[in-house]
């Protein structure tokens, strides 16, 4: 973003997200890290973090003690497919995203228009 002079409102980070259910996307501008390791990195290079997010669900194992096995290994087959639905109901709304029509995106991404 330094290098290219890039603005963090032109920036989408896509990540996979505990907190969503399975097969779930959504859309989120600014906001804090939420404990993800990724984002967190993110946070340490970033002054600006107005950024969008992209958060793709993959569930939550139950315990914490099993979130880093979990998060590490392949998802089972179904759940895979549910989360490759999932970014493809994303990339489906890229283009509102990349007009400028984020409200719009964020809507038919989370209602499933």
């Amino acid at each position: 973003m330094d290098y290219y002079r890039i603005a963090a409102e032109n920036v989408l980070v896509a990540y996979d997200e505990l907190d969503l259910p399975v097969g779930t996307a959504r859309l989120k501008q600014g906001g804090g890290h939420g404990g993800h390791n990724g984002m967190r990195d993110i946070f340490r290079h970033l002054v600006d973090t107005g950024f969008m997010r992209l958060r793709i669900g993959i569930g939550h194992p139950g315990f914490k003690d099993a979130v880093t096995a979990y998060v590490l290994s392949r998802a089972p087959a179904d759940q895979e497919q549910a989360i490759l639905h999932s970014i493809g109901d994303a990339i489906a709304v890229m283009p509102d995203l990349l007009g400028g029509n984020i409200a719009k995106a964020t809507k038919d991404l989370h209602t499933g228009s």
